[in-house]
């Protein structure tokens, strides 16, 4: 690959990722913000992707409208999952919720920014219910607990595991149980 072409990509890419206030945002987005100004915070559209930093307290509400208000029909939530930041960085995670409509054929991303003392959110289980087992998991993995899920327990590691495997702060390792019982 030559070197303009090089240059071009990482050029493009740059582009693509860096916010600018002369982008214009998703129809999806602007939408949303003249029916609820106060649901989207952030908007961050990179790659061809549009996310959408929402606040926690309204997680719900936004995913019940954005199920059944014509237009979005947001009706396949199609993964949840959770980062880990580290454990130095404040909010410490992020839950992503990733939504597909079927009939309209669009994406939208949703991120909720959670604190280390505080990883609470709604849960949607009763919006999609799919979120079920993805919120489960999403508890087991990183230790974020989803308010009135129906049986919010491990799915994936045994019942007496330690910690949270997918968290920053975890040992790569695991941990020693011969050094713990010494």
């Amino acid at each position: 690959m030559s070197k303009e072409l090089e240059n071009k990509g990482q050029t493009n890419v740059q582009a693509e990722t860096t916010p600018s206030n002369s982008v214009t945002p998703s129809p999806l987005v602007a939408a949303l913000r003249r029916e609820k100004p106060d649901w989207a915070g952030e908007v961050i559209e990179a790659f061809g992707e549009v996310t959408v930093i929402v606040p926690r307290e309204n997680i719900l509400e936004i995913c019940s409208y954005l199920k059944t208000a014509p237009g979005f029909e947001f009706n396949f939530l199609a993964d949840l999952c959770a980062a880990d930041r580290g454990p130095e960085e404040e909010p410490r995670f992020e839950v992503n919720y990733h939504l597909f409509s079927i009939t309209k054929h669009h994406r939208l991303r949703l991120k909720v920014l959670l604190n280390d003392d505080d990883p609470h959110v709604q849960t949607v289980t009763g919006v999609w219910r799919t979120a079920n087992w993805h919120e489960r998991e999403t508890f087991d993995l990183m230790g974020i607990i989803f308010d009135g899920h129906p049986d919010l327990r491990r799915i994936l590691l045994p019942d007496d595991w330690e910690g949270h495997a997918l968290r920053k702060d975890f040992p790569l390792r695991g941990f020693d149980a011969r050094r713990s019982a010494s």
